[in-house]
């Protein structure tokens, strides 16, 4: 194959596809709950109700689906925090985006981020992998950073605030929130973790919108624990 030609997607029928993605659906599944060295094909046939002939149809070998439920986890995951994820042009918008991230923990019983579960497997063991994660967190990324830079276009965050930084600190505050709330059984340290992510946004900012946008995320903890005793 030359090396400017690229491989055309494959096209499957409406049942055809269908039988694809619940594989995908299985197998994303039972490796977000037993990790991909725990899953076996054998038992994603048996969950999927598929022939062995089935899936390797759709898939050449574990590697290629993988690649797939990396993909499904991303939509996931990304879905998952609308509609807060496409509007975080406000302070209180990051505020409702912490707050929805800290729900999906609870609803999830503290089992942690699923791509951050499967790069933590696989980063080290699978390159294509590594690099189909970097992709989905770096989507992940963006998605931050577009908010933050509509705050600064509008004039809410100063022209030096660097929106790409600022996005950056907030998912490494997710990532790292969700593995110590996984690893500790409480969602304390996501909750602080983002606090002081989005604290850390607020001192760029140049006007609020009322005296409530002033009280920092810390500060609303900090009373909602005081109004607690």
């Amino acid at each position: 194959m030359a090396a400017n030609q690229k491989s055309q997607p494959r096209s499957f029928t409406a049942r055809g596809a269908a039988t694809r993605a619940r594989i995908v659906d299985a197998a994303t599944d039972l490796m977000y709950t037993h990790g991909v060295e725990g899953t076996s094909l054998d038992d994603v046939m048996a969950v999927s109700g598929v022939s062995k002939s089935q899936l390797y149809h759709y898939f050449a070998d574990k590697d290629a689906l993988v690649l797939e439920v990396i993909a499904r986890q991303t939509k996931r995951v990304l879905d998952a925090q609308q509609p807060h994820l496409g509007s975080l042009d406000s302070l209180p918008a990051l505020m409702a985006w912490r707050d929805a991230i800290v729900r999906l923990n609870k609803v999830a019983r503290g089992r942690g981020c699923p791509l951050g579960s499967l790069a933590n497997e696989l980063a080290n063991e699978s390159e294509p992998a590594r690099k189909r994660l970097a992709d989905s967190f770096a989507i992940w990324h963006e998605r931050i950073e577009m908010g933050l830079a509509k705050m600064r276009e509008r004039g809410d965050l100063a022209a030096s605030a660097d929106p790409h930084k600022l996005a950056l600190a907030l998912l490494s505050a997710v990532q790292g929130g969700l593995l110590l709330a996984k690893t500790t059984h409480s969602s304390r340290p996501l909750e602080i973790a983002l606090d002081m992510a989005i604290e850390h946004v607020a001192r760029h900012a140049t006007r609020v919108a009322d005296e409530s946008s002033r009280r920092t995320p810390c500060a609303r903890s900090e009373d909602k624990s005081t109004n607690q005793r």
